[in-house]
């Protein structure tokens, strides 16, 4: 079996980033956000469960961080899957805001 391509984007009317499995129309994710002053606060992260264990949340998590930098933020990771990135992750501390 082949990793499936991922493809993550800012769905900002709907406050989350969602992850698009090999061009598939429904997200197989999502991370919702909080978005204040220059600061996002990821709140909760959530992958279909025919999509478990292949690596979608990491690759959502890792995408929307870029992105985060891209624009600027700051983040706090309310969500415990956001908390346990950063933690495994240290070379995106200093994205992390008071």
């Amino acid at each position: 079996m082949t990793d499936p391509s991922v493809t993550v984007r800012d769905n900002p009317d709907e406050s989350r980033y969602e992850a698009f499995v090999d061009g598939e129309q429904s997200p197989a994710g999502y991370s919702t956000y909080e978005r204040h002053d220059g600061l996002i606060a990821f709140l909760h992260t959530e992958v279909g469960e025919e999509y478990a264990g292949q690596g979608i949340g990491n690759v959502l998590v890792q995408q929307s961080l870029h992105d985060v930098r891209t624009k600027e933020l700051t983040v706090r990771p309310v969500c415990p899957f956001y908390k346990k990135f950063f933690d495994e992750h240290p070379e995106y501390t200093d994205l992390l805001g008071a």
